[in-house]
């Protein structure tokens, strides 16, 4: 198969050594899980459980809200002892809403919806028992899967992408994925093909993971429309755009979606996630996590359940052999920092990373020498420092108009400045405070619309009661003419 080349990106050094001869594990149940209910893009869930309650393992806690959102479930059975605000995985530290179980170390599943054949259902049911099921992308985007698979309705889909690129260093969750749950992974992607009405799927594994191609390409030898594609070692090759342009030569206009090109792109997580839902009614209640760092003392991956947190994963991974400079969730290049080890393991947590003084080698900030070197990196294409020059300067409109919201983040442009000006943080800064601007507006257009109404309504309530006055008056005055008249 032809491969395409994308702009830019880079060549970061892996650090996939520590944990990529690591076979999954399971993380031991903790005494208390904090679910948070907010685990995806989209409305928060709502909860359908009050404190006090008993709770089996995959039972409904909260529920998803508007089109996009995804519900969340008990990842282990006990009683729920709290629904309160507990620091999320952010860099930011501020609360989210959080059920908190006791766990009753019983583990105890509930009764689950088990299918024989998925093939016998229709896309509909497919595409809805995923999203009952919690099911998000599992690569760190966390957008609602069951929303991706119904989009055959709007775009004819012909390919269906599965991403095993995890182009990310330190990671390698996805590499162990697919070298000991191959069988369940196709499954899962057969499935997916099935929903979306799609020709082929093309599963794409960077050349660094030799025993993961050999077993994805032994479980899909028997299935002509599912292909293992060997693509380079190039980061950003796990960006949904990138992979895309890797695999078809097509680029995603900016503004649409791949699906407008007729691809759909899934991880291989998710992929597997879809196989427990179908075939044994499970729901998403656990994930595979790297936990990896030159401050760890036994790197591994780790099945855990969600709700655990990371200073317990970090426990029983032996804890740190040094002080840890910096904690992420995800990959040191579009993870994200942790305030600390207290929050909870999520839906999005490819990995937990506790990072030496050494590997993170913070350098001051410099000025720009006019190299060029981050426009050469960008593989968007986009011209790095202009955009950050913009948003240092609080020009957001002109950031955008340089392409900041066709930015992915990945942090490219970042690693290979001289300077080590932190551009993707400029970033990142100028989306929120848009986000925020946007939220602000969106509250003031409301309370305007209020108030409009609330004026409406008085000037109605006044009419009436002058209308109302002016009939009584026009009333006793006939009164008075007839009472005259007599």
């Amino acid at each position: 198969m032809k491969l395409f080349r994308f702009r830019g990106g880079v060549h970061p050094e892996s650090h996939k050594q520590a944990t990529g001869s690591k076979a999954i594990e399971a993380m031991p149940l903790q005494k208390r899980l904090y679910v948070p209910l907010q685990q995806h893009i989209g409305a928060p869930a709502e909860p359908q459980v009050r404190i006090g309650d008993q709770v089996l393992k995959g039972q409904l806690l909260a529920n998803s809200q508007g089109a996009i959102s995804a519900p969340v479930h008990a990842p282990s059975s006990g009683t729920v002892i709290d629904i309160t605000e507990h620091t999320a995985p952010h860099p930011s530290g501020l609360g989210v809403r959080t059920v908190v179980i006791e766990t009753d170390g019983e583990d105890r599943w509930q009764d689950c919806q088990k299918t024989i054949n998925p093939f016998e259902l229709d896309a509909d049911e497919i595409s809805a028992r995923v999203g009952a099921a919690g099911i998000v992308g599992l690569g760190g985007a966390t957008f609602p899967s069951a929303v991706k698979l119904n989009l055959w309705k709007k775009h004819p889909i012909y390919t269906l992408v599965i991403n095993g690129g995890e182009c990310e260093p330190y990671l390698t969750c996805d590499d162990r994925l697919m070298q000991e749950r191959p069988d369940e992974i196709i499954d899962g992607i057969r499935i997916m093909l099935h929903a979306l009405h799609a020709k082929q799927a093309l599963i794409a594994i960077e050349d660094n993971k030799p025993d993961a191609i050999e077993r994805m390409k032994v479980a899909a030898h028997l299935f002509d429309n599912v292909t293992v594609v060997v693509v380079p070692s190039r980061y950003p090759m796990g960006s949904e755009k990138q992979m895309v342009q890797t695999l078809t030569g097509l680029e995603i206009p900016a503004g649409k979606l791949s699906a407008d090109l007729g691809v759909i792109v899934h991880n291989v997580g998710t992929a597997y996630a879809v196989h427990s839902a179908l075939r044994q009614g499970r729901p998403l209640v656990s994930r595979i996590v790297t936990v990896g760092g030159g401050a760890i003392n036994t790197p591994r991956n780790l099945e855990v359940p969600l709700g655990t947190l990371v200073s317990a994963v970090f426990d029983y991974c032996g804890g740190f052999g040094e002080s840890p400079a910096r904690l992420l969730m995800g990959g040191p290049m579009m993870g994200q920092l942790l305030p600390h080890a207290e929050v909870p393991i999520v839906k999005g947590s490819s990995g937990v990373i506790a990072l030496t003084e050494a590997e993170v080698a913070i350098n001051r900030p410099r000025p720009c020498i006019r190299c060029g070197s981050c426009i050469n990196a960008c593989p968007c294409g986009l011209l790095p420092l202009e955009m950050a020059a913009r948003s240092r300067k609080g020009d957001l409109q002109g950031a955008v108009d340089y392409g900041l919201m066709d930015c992915i983040a990945c942090g490219s442009c970042s690693y290979v400045c001289p300077s080590h000006i932190p551009l993707v943080q400029y970033f990142s800064y100028a989306k929120g405070e848009l986000a925020a601007r946007r939220r602000h507006k969106q509250k003031a257009d409301e309370t305007r619309k209020l108030a409009e109404v609330r004026m409406q309504r008085m000037e109605q309530e006044e009419r009436a009661k002058a209308e109302a006055a002016a009939r009584r008056k026009a009333e006793r005055e006939a009164k008075s003419k007839q009472e005259a008249v007599v």
